[in-house]
């Protein structure tokens, strides 16, 4: 069984990678095809705060389209974008002391009375999108859960079950402790990613042109030594 881990950040695949470089956990797109690739029973473990929409939308659609089995276990929060990761699941369980959160879909954004418009029509898409993984799990319709999630829906266990978004929820034969969690914002910022991007970029034009300095100058040595050979011959 291929086991695939939502412990942190959900960001698209480029942050993924700087994530990945600099040595921090990250949920990607891209980490979760390649665990895909070929598996067949899938078990998805759950405890993150949240992340890309973007990202969670590709990573529930690429768990949703794979052929074998998929189980979710809920193990401490499945908050925001994480929440619509679980809703893949062919079945979902979720730890007696874990919760579920959903909430509308917020950005930062500038500009005019249009700007903000449009922001607010793009950002209304975006909730009918996260709606239709929710209704799809929970057989709920759109106008309790638009009401859910407007209000930033807190969900225990029993209550994520009432609701459809779990199945079961996990019996351990004995007493958990709650855990505590924090909502917070992905760490890095698209900005660093893009500089990193450059930074890297700069460093392997550099080593290329090292390589070739030093392939060259390998070269020429080679050229000395050959023809210090010959000019002992002669």
């Amino acid at each position: 069984m291929t086991v695939i881990e939502v412990k942190a950040d959900i960001v698209d695949n480029d942050t993924g990678k700087f994530y990945d470089w600099i040595g921090w956990d990250a949920v990607y797109p891209g980490k979760v095809s390649t665990l895909l690739d070929g598996a067949d029973e899938v078990e998805v473990n759950i405890n993150s705060n949240g992340g890309d929409v973007f990202a969670a939308s590709e990573i529930y659609t690429l768990l949703s389209q794979h052929s074998g089995k998929v189980t979710v276990n809920i193990q401490g929060l499945a908050a925001s974008a994480a929440s619509v990761i679980a809703m893949a699941g062919d079945v979902v369980h979720i730890s007696p002391t874990a919760q579920v959160m959903i909430h509308k879909a917020w950005t930062i954004a500038d500009g005019n009375a249009d700007d903000m418009a449009h922001t607010s029509e793009f950002l209304e898409g975006i909730d009918d999108s996260i709606m239709n993984a929710y209704v799809a799990k929970t057989g709920l319709d759109k106008s309790e859960l638009s009401n859910m999630m407007a209000k930033e829906t807190w969900l225990t266990a029993n209550q994520a079950v009432d609701y459809g978004f779990a199945d079961d929820v996990m019996d351990f034969g004995r007493s958990r402790e709650p855990v505590l969690n924090s909502i917070g914002y992905p760490q890095v910022s698209r900005a660093v990613v893009d500089r990193w991007k450059k930074a890297m970029a700069s460093a392997e034009a550099y080593e290329k042109q090292k390589k070739t300095a030093e392939n060259r100058d390998a070269e020429i040595v080679g050229k000395k030594k050959l023809q210090a050979k010959i000019d002992l011959l002669f």
